[in-house]
């Protein structure tokens, strides 16, 4: 036995090898290994089990939470404010992070409880020769040189070139992304091809669909298929998504606008103000903590957690929170075509007939539909073609069609045979009553080597015929007649067969003949060019209806869809074509092989459906167009989606078809399975991020008019306006009550018309900023005005601080209005009352400053006092100016075309 790395052999290329010349190379025999080389290998490569990681414990989990240069600012703050003796502040401040950092320890928390349910892909049991004795063994337990025998239903537990076959048929939807089972054999296959078209190989993962096999082990673990796919899993980084780059992007730019403003504050109170060391270092201590917007972090994950819901009960699940809105920034989305854009169930779309040829409608398993010629719909009962080929399609066949409530229709059998007996019913027929009226007598079951199943059948006059169906060229070259009575032209029925084929069709060829009265049983003999050729039949597995709408919605959005699927380029490009995706020239895994960078990147241009994708093909696809500045979304539910799946921007899983490693290398996972709700999550995605910003547009000027009060009353040499206490009073109530309000703001009228933003663009735009400013200057002038105004009228350094405070929650209360929309109007009943939250967190805002203002224990706790009816008045006026004025500015940008900032 040759030197091997642990768990296969593979610098061999099993599929071009002939089986006996693979079972040489392992050093094994038909018979198996014996006891004691099986033990032997077992030491050598290890056990055939895909390893897991450890655990993420849980303090490390707890000490990312406060990863952030934003808490690591709060946190200083704290300390410094703790050092000075002042603890209310600092218990704030504090209990602000410890809140943040809860919520996204618990969040992580699902999502690894959710990564600690991984499910072994690999089968648990495994039945296999030893010394030619057959054994059922743990499936860890297997090395390569075993002899693996399979049979219908069985989950292949390793790879296996295949020694012996019976009517194999293996579902490999999971690993290639073909929709309808594989037929397999054991001819060796050419060297170049993809594992799709490995057709003498049967991969760990998969499921037998019907028939037996044996096959020899050529690889176990990690160097399964499936075990590579897990590693390219695990060589794949975690992507920071566009919010927590804004974020950090942010946090950074306030750090050092805070700092720099700081270091200057301090520098001018020493050499030009000749103020007190102790006293200016609290005040800008105090300016400090007016600046920073230490509800920011909480205020972010609420709006996030809240966007979680909604999606939830889209049936979309986070589970990666910043994940709810890196949806709506991506730019291009990269599908999978079986399952997501697909229904994943193989149905009847024409029927070619001698007279013409007839589409069938419905879509999966469900018998609705009907069949139209020219567009115009047809009765079946009428048709006596239809009605032959139909019956064929019924009797010669071994599916089973249920119905219930809950599942609706679902098949026992192969996806073909499905679509045929849907045909069927569609057709009028009933099921029961045939298989009366023409009961089967004897069956040739389809196998590999001849390419069709046969069936005999008597009706109770004495009639026996035989029914065929099965690969065209193989049914055509039996068929003396059409259907219509006419001798077979091959090449019209080829050219029709051809003219099917070119539209994504799978064809198949249905035909019957005589036989002899008395007839009981059916031999290859009786298999002989006197068929009678009732039609052929194209299967497709069709789109989703929804799928369609969905994408035309995505790409009126300015997100871009692209196809890649493990299917044949044809069958793509036809999918591609009826769901609204440039189809022209479709893009297969062997050209991606011959391209470097830059031509792939050209080529990825001209159209949208990739097909025979392999897992790398796909990674580096995402890897391409990341490299183009695109933020980039893939849906998938195989395991092959699974690495392309972690590197996207965000990966998409589907919930009920999905796999379990495309689940856990996911962010979102659609318990639908449905390509439609991924619009609706762009649209949650865009209207998170809308709410974000809306959040930093309401917070944002409170900071800055405090810290403007602040270094104004430094520079002048004044009183302070407001005390610390009061401040972080402001910014607590506003953040906990007013802005938590928008994290409950419904999308922006025209959501999904706009392009996505770019990928480079700040979470701090111009506009923003400019807003952010102008409503800054105008909270800081009015504060300044009715502190200068009180305290001339009163007197009083309390009653002028309170005037301060309530100018600024009240002005704040109006601002919110303003804010619920970037630049449309304020003036309208919408705006008012359209967000009942923020109704009801004004009233309740309101209510806090009445006891902040009247109730002694606050009076005494803040140092405020009670203020008559002419200052709320002039507070009054003073906030209504404030909405006034931004909605001035509102106007002016509308003007200008900005209608989101």
């Amino acid at each position: 036995m040759p030197n091997l790395e642990p768990g296969a052999v593979v610098a061999m290329p099993w599929h071009a090898l002939a089986s006996a010349d693979a079972l040489a190379n392992l050093h094994s025999t038909e018979t198996g290994l014996t006891t004691a080389q099986a033990a032997e290998r077992l030491a050598q490569h290890g056990p055939n089990r895909i390893e897991q990681g450890a655990p993420t414990r849980l303090w490390v989990r707890w000490l990312r939470q406060f990863n952030n240069l934003l808490i690591h600012v709060l946190l200083v703050a704290a300390l410094v404010t703790l050092w000075l003796r002042d603890h209310l502040d600092a218990a704030v401040i504090l209990g602000v992070v410890l809140i943040n950092a809860a919520i996204g320890f618990v969040q992580e928390g699902k999502a690894e409880r959710a990564l600690d349910a991984v499910r072994a892909m690999l089968a648990s049991r495994a039945t296999v020769l030893r010394g030619g004795d057959r054994h059922e063994i743990d499936a860890s337990d297997l090395v390569p040189g075993d002899v693996v025998l399979l049979e219908s239903g069985a989950r292949v537990p390793a790879d296996l070139r295949l020694l012996r076959t019976r009517n194999l048929r293996i579902d490999e939807s999971a690993l290639t992304g073909e929709s309808v089972p594989a037929d397999k054999d054991a001819a060796p296959v050419d060297v170049a091809a993809q594992v799709g078209d490995r057709l003498c190989m049967a991969f760990a993962g998969t499921t037998v669909a019907v028939g037996q096999a044996s096959g020899v082990v050529v690889a176990t673990a990690s160097q399964t298929e499936i075990g590579r796919i897990g590693a390219l899993v695990s060589d794949v980084g975690i992507l920071a998504t566009p919010l927590t780059r804004r974020l950090d992007q942010f946090a950074r730019q306030i750090t050092l606008v805070i700092g720099v403003v700081s270091v200057f504050t301090f520098a001018y109170g020493i050499f030009i103000g000749g103020l007190p060391p102790l006293a200016l270092f609290l005040a800008v201590v105090g300016l400090a903590v007016a600046a920073i917007p230490e509800g920011l972090p909480a205020i972010v994950t609420i709006t996030l957690a809240i966007g979680t819901a909604a999606m939830a009960r889209q049936r979309a699940v986070v589970r990666r929170l910043p994940a709810v809105e890196t949806l709506g920034s991506v730019s291009v989305i990269c599908t999978d075509k079986t399952g997501t854009l697909t229904r994943n169930e193989m149905t009847a779309v024409s029927a070619v007939l001698a007279d013409g040829t007839l589409a069938v409608t419905g879509a999966g398993y469900a018998p609705e539909g009907g069949f139209h010629r020219a567009g115009v719909a047809q009765d079946p009962a009428n048709h006596a073609g239809l009605q032959r080929l139909a019956r064929c399609a019924l009797l010669c066949n071994d599916a089973q069609l249920h119905h219930t409530t809950r599942a609706g229709w679902t098949l026992a059998g192969d996806p073909t045979e499905g679509a045929l007996l849907s045909m069927a019913l569609k057709a009028g027929l009933d099921p029961a009553q045939e298989a009366a009226a023409t009961p089967r007598l004897d069956e040739i079951p389809f196998e590999s080597e001849h390419r069709f199943m046969a069936t005999l059948h008597h009706d109770h006059a004495g009639h026996v015929f035989a029914l065929l169906k099965g690969a065209p060229e193989r049914v055509l070259a039996l068929c003396t007649h059409d259907n219509g009575g006419a001798p077979m032209d091959a090449a019209v029925w080829h050219a029709r067969m051809d003219e099917a084929a070119s539209q994504g069709q799978r064809v198949l060829a249905l035909a019957e003949c005589e036989l002899p009265a008395g007839t009981l049983a059916l031999t290859m003999d009786d298999i002989t060019p006197r068929f009678t050729l009732l039609g052929l039949v194209g299967l497709m597995d069709p789109p989703r209806d929804e799928a369609v709408a969905a994408v035309a919605e995505c790409q009126r959005a300015g997100i871009r869809v692209v196809m890649i699927t493990g299917d044949h380029a044809v069958t793509a490009a036809a999918i591609g074509r009826e769901i609204g995706l440039r189809d022209g020239q479709p893009l297969t895994g062997a050209e991606i092989d011959q391209l470097d960078d830059a031509a792939l990147n050209a080529r990825l241009a001209q159209t949208d459906v990739v097909a025979r994708a392999s897992p790398e093909h796909k990674l580096r696809l995402v890897a391409t167009l990341q490299a183009g500045g695109r933020l980039v979304a893939m849906t998938g539910d195989g395991v092959n989606d699974a690495p392309a799946l972690k590197a996207a921007d965000i990966g998409v899983a589907m919930g009920q078809r999905g796999t379990d490693a495309a689940r856990e290398a996911a962010d979102l996972v659609l318990t639908d399975d449905n390509f439609a709700t991924i619009a609706a999550a762009v649209r949650e995605g865009r209207t998170v991020f809308d709410n974000i910003k809306k959040s930093l547009l309401f917070v944002l000027p409170t900071n800055g008019g405090e810290a403007g009060l602040i270094l104004l009353a430094v520079f002048a040499g004044l009183a302070m306006p407001v005390t610390a206490a009061q401040i972080l009073w402001i910014n607590m109530v506003t953040s906990i009550t007013l802005d938590m309000s928008l994290a409950f703001e419904p999308a922006e009228r025209g959501a999904m018309q706009r392009p996505p933003r770019p990928a480079n663009e700040p979470l701090i735009t111009r506009w923003l900023l400019g807003r952010v400013v102008f409503v800054s200057l105008l909270l800081m002038g009015a504060c300044f005005f009715v502190f200068n105004w009180q305290l001339e009228r009163s007197g009083s350094l309390e009653m002028a601080r309170t005037t301060v405070i309530n100018t600024m929650v009240v002005g704040e209360i109006l601002y919110l209005f303003n804010v619920r929309h970037f630049t449309a109007s304020g003036f309208t009943r919408e705006t008012l009352l359209g967000n009942p939250v923020a109704v009801w967190t004004g009233v309740i805002t309101l209510v806090l400053q009445l006891l902040l203002t009247y109730a002694p224990p606050m009076q005494q706790l803040f140092g405020t006092a009670a203020l008559d009816a002419t200052s709320w008045v002039v507070i009054a006026a003073l906030a209504v100016g404030l909405f006034v004025a931004v909605e001035i500015e509102k106007a002016w940008l509308r003007r200008r075309d900005v209608h989101c900032i």
